[in-house]
């Protein structure tokens, strides 16, 4: 089902034959139809009752500014592709995404093919995490990122689709990927950290490493909003499990110096089990 323009708007870029940005009272919007911007120039005025088949929009003004600033140095059929491949994105998932992917993403991905094209090797340090922690947004990226590809006749590696998760995922949730990328590299820097003190190398297809993760990601969640939980073993842990316990210990210190918060001794209870789990792998080997 179509959308109906309520409003007069002015054309104010054309990427397209269907696909065009226009301005309405202050706001910026894209707009899709098939053949819209055929004929279509900058200036025009395009009267209410148009129907379109899909439509964003671009309320903030720095994100306003940003996409000028993107339209000016990114070819418009690039733009309109990246366009055409977040929006389907978005019905796939039934979500209505920040409006700041519309910006981010492009420009990520228009720099990230200047360099896939220069032979430069690109290399993700959050891979496994993000493949782990955001299963859905990474498979959705690996689609984005062939639709992307195939169009323009470029490879886009996997690595490169685990950056193009981040920003799905951050759209998901408020638009910030500068948090995203942080918790990420939060959960990577404590991996290493119990690897090091254990003098192991977890295996990063393994259970305990996916549930550590996942752990990590929603004890981050609860820091941030001081939504302590009890840990009624919190005693029997620290007793028993003394090296992963001060293991967890120096963790949590990492958690509290990237997320400037305080963690509880019963998260960091928790951490430890997940710990013990790891260096009971050694024992047992």
């Amino acid at each position: 089902m179509g959308i109906i323009l309520k409003n007069k708007v002015v054309v104010v870029k054309v990427f397209n034959n269907n696909i065009i940005l226009v301005r309405d009272k202050g706001i910026e919007k894209v707009l899709f139809a098939k053949g819209l911007g055929f004929g279509k120039k900058f200036g025009e005025t395009l009267n209410p009752g148009l129907m379109v088949e899909k439509l964003f929009k671009i309320e903030n003004e720095d994100n306003q500014r940003n996409m000028n600033e993107v339209i000016s140095r990114v070819d418009p059929e690039f733009f309109a592709l990246c366009q055409e491949a977040i929006v389907d994105i978005s019905e796939e998932l039934g979500e209505k995404l920040n409006e700041s992917i519309h910006i981010g993403l492009v420009d990520h991905l228009s720099f990230a093919i200047t360099r896939i094209e220069s032979n430069e090797e690109i290399e993700n340090p959050f891979l496994v995490e993000i493949q782990t922690l955001y299963k859905k947004e990474f498979n959705l990226a690996v689609k984005l990122a062939k639709k992307i590809g195939d169009a323009i006749n470029v490879k886009i590696p996997n690595g490169e689709a685990g950056f193009i998760a981040l920003h799905i995922h951050s759209a998901r949730n408020n638009g910030n990927l500068s948090n995203t990328i942080k918790y990420s590299s939060l959960s990577n820097t404590i991996v290493k950290h119990v690897e090091k003190r254990l003098d192991i190398k977890i295996d990063r297809e393994s259970l305990d490493y996916a549930r550590f993760l996942i752990h990590i990601r929603f004890a981050v969640e609860r820091i941030l909003l001081d939504n302590h939980i009890k840990n009624d073993l919190m005693g029997v842990i620290k007793k028993r499990y003394k090296v992963s316990y001060k293991i967890a210990e120096e963790a949590s210190i990492i958690l509290e110096k990237g997320l400037d918060k305080k963690v509880t001794k019963d998260e960091i209870a928790y951490l430890a089990m997940h710990i013990e789990r790891f260096k009971s792998s050694i024992e047992k080997a």
